[in-house]
């Protein structure tokens, strides 16, 4: 938890999560299942962190999500192991939807953007054979949301159902 609110802090201040911190925290939260669960939990931390990453590839490749929160969930993946990945990658889109939402409306480009989605959506089913260029993180005129943020409450969701058991 302390890793996805650090990283969301620093990527809502400067849109950028750095490779210190995703790359440290993926080898803490490895070390950690070691030392707890021996190797069956360095296992899961493998796993969890694999499938943060191949999850979020397709849209790293797309341009429309940035290296820097991709490897973010590698590193919450090797914390949560692969089943509460699931989970929190769940709380995660959700809440950059809502973010995504705000943003649109706040900028009065809710028409621009839903366009926008369907183009994302037409080159993630295509393997990107159909990218757009004004669907990239490239585009200086795009919205941009930080999902650092958005990873963080997400984070903070799952660890407050779970400890709370709801």
């Amino acid at each position: 938890m302390v890793l996805t609110v650090y990283a969301g802090w620093l990527d809502s201040r400067t849109r950028r999560i750095p490779n210190w911190l995703t790359l440290s925290g993926l080898f803490v939260g490895i070390a950690v299942h070691f030392i707890l669960a021996g190797w069956h939990g360095t296992v899961m931390a493998f796993e969890g962190a694999g499938l943060g990453l191949l999850i979020l590839l397709p849209l790293v490749l797309l341009r429309a999500v940035g290296a820097g929160d991709w490897k973010l969930m590698g590193a919450v993946g090797a914390f949560v192991g692969p089943v509460m990945l699931w989970f929190v990658l769940l709380a995660s889109v959700l809440v950059a939807g809502l973010m995504a939402i705000v943003l649109m409306i706040r900028a009065r480009r809710v028409r621009e953007t839903l366009r926008n989605v369907g183009l994302l959506i037409l080159s993630f089913l295509t393997f990107g054979f159909r990218a757009h260029a004004d669907v990239s993180l490239d585009n200086p005129e795009a919205l941009k949301l930080p999902f650092g943020v958005a990873a963080a409450v997400g984070t903070l969701v799952c660890f407050v159902v779970v400890q709370w058991g709801l």
